[in-house]
Order: structure tokens, then sequence, then C-alpha cells
């Protein structure tokens, strides 16, 4: 009764690592690069390229349910490798994205989306997990931070729903656990709608630090980005923020009716995380 977990490397995957390894569920670690993980003694890793199919066998030998991180490019070999080794049940870690009526044409949502579908085709039991902005999103501040340089915000008041990413994967657990769970999606959201400019206040709060911001044009910051992330990408963020401007997020109840406890704050992530935005 194998778990294996994709994208080990990431926050969520090392979290319910630590999860199903405490509760003594045998658990298998995969990524891309093994070598680099750190795990809990006893943990078995594995490489699996979600790029590559190749890498896809050995990695999925004997597992009985799989959390997976969205990646489209080889779905339907992975899933039909999945049934071959006898899978019983996919997890996935998809994106709320995926409800806008556009996903299918928005570069961010449409990777998610092509793996749900794939899903829902296919033979095998799987549930979708669709969280909104996790709240490690906000560490991307702190190169800013740690430079000297103020954060550039093209929209300050645009509202997200930031999720911890341990309430993410103690709701995959759930998920895992319990077959009654099993077979939907849920819209995985924080406890509170918060602005870019709250969130800041309350970094600003936890760090003791000051977080200079200064309003850039939608253009600006899109070339400024430039060298990071495709200009397709920049793009939907820019409307994704620009949508979301003034206006709070909806908030669900599903996180706590998962893990049997309300949502984490932003303001317990940012005391946990404080020391990220430290020099």
């Amino acid at each position: 009764m194998t778990t294996l977990v994709t994208g080990s490397r990431g926050k969520v995957g090392a979290a319910l690592i630590q999860l199903l390894h405490d509760r003594g569920t045998p658990v298998r670690a995969a990524s891309a690069a093994p070598e680099k993980l750190e795990l809990p003694a006893g943990v078995e890793s594995v490489k699996l390229d979600l790029g590559d199919p190749g890498t896809f066998p050995a990695a999925l030998a004997s597992a009985t349910s799989v959390f997976l991180y969205a990646e489209a490019s080889h779905i339907d070999a992975f899933l039909q490798q999945a049934e071959a080794a006898g899978v019983e049940h996919i997890v996935l870690l998809s994106s709320s994205s995926v409800l806008d009526p556009d996903a299918a044409d928005n570069p961010i949502a449409a990777g998610h989306l092509a793996v749900e579908q794939a899903l829902d085709a296919s033979p095998l039991a799987s549930t979708a997990l669709q969280p909104g902005a996790f709240a490690g999103n906000a560490l991307q501040w702190a190169w800013a931070l740690k430079s000297g340089s103020p954060i550039s915000l093209p929209y300050p008041g645009s509202y997200g729903d930031p999720l911890h990413e341990r309430d993410i994967a103690e709701a995959a657990l759930a998920v895992l656990d319990n077959p009654g769970l099993r077979g939907t999606s849920y819209q995985l959201t924080g406890p509170e709608s918060l602005t870019f400019t709250e969130q800041i206040a309350i970094l600003e709060t936890a760090t003791g630090l000051p977080f200079p911001v200064a309003q850039v044009t939608p253009e600006a910051w899109k070339k400024s980005m430039a060298d990071y992330m495709p200009a397709p990408f920049a793009d939907a963020l820019l409307s994704y923020w620009a949508s979301a401007d003034g206006t709070p997020r909806r908030l669900t109840p599903h996180v706590e009716t998962l893990t049997g406890h309300p949502a984490r704050t932003f303001t317990e992530w940012a005391k946990e995380n404080a020391d990220a935005f430290r020099s």
C-alpha cells in the first residue's frame, strides 16, 4: 500500500511525505533530482521526471496511490503506466484557475485543466485539489527586500486567498486516507481574502522590517519580469490580478471539511517564515 509522492522537493510534497511517514504509511518520494531530496529516515526515493515517460515504470512499481503534480506533456502515458502498475487512486494538485471560463486558453490554467480532463477520462479513481494562491508566493518579495529594492506591484489592491502549503498537504492526506472523500474536486482557499498591501503589512509585523512598495504600471512590471517568465504567463498573471483588484476572493470551507481544523492564516505563515525575508 505504497503512496508515490511526485514533486517531492516542493513544499506541499515534502509536507505530505512527512505526514505519511509519521503515520507509518509506506511512502516513496519521487523527484527529477532525487539526490537533492532531504527525507525522513527510511523513506525511499526514486527518480521520476514527469516529462520523461522512461522514468514512469520504476517510480510507479507497486504503488497503490499517487499524489500528482500537474504536468500535461505525457499525462496519458503516465496514467496508462499507473493503471498497469495497479494504482487505485490519484490525488492531483491542480489549481483553482481551471474554474475560470477561459481556462483552456490561459497558459497558467491550461496544463492543469488538461491533466484534470485526462484523469476524468481514465478508469483510475482520482480527486483534484484546486488551491488558489499559495502563501509561499510571498517569498518572491524577499528577493527585492534583500537587494534593497522596493517591491513592484502593478495592482496593490488585488485580493488573494493565501493558503498555507501544509493545509494542502493535510487535505491530500485526508483524501488519501478516506475513500469517502474521493472522486470529486475541492477548491481550497485560505481563511482570509487579503490584498497585496494587507499581506505586506502582515509580513512587516512578523519580520519587524519595512517592506518598501512601488506601484508600477502593468507594462513596467511585465518588462521587469521578462528574464524570469514567458510573456504569456506574465499577461495571465496581470489579467488575474486586474480581475481581483478591489474584489475580495470567494472563500471555501473545504480545508476545514477535509482536515478537521480551520485553514491556517497568512499571519501564521508569516511568523513561521519570517527569517526567509531577513538578510
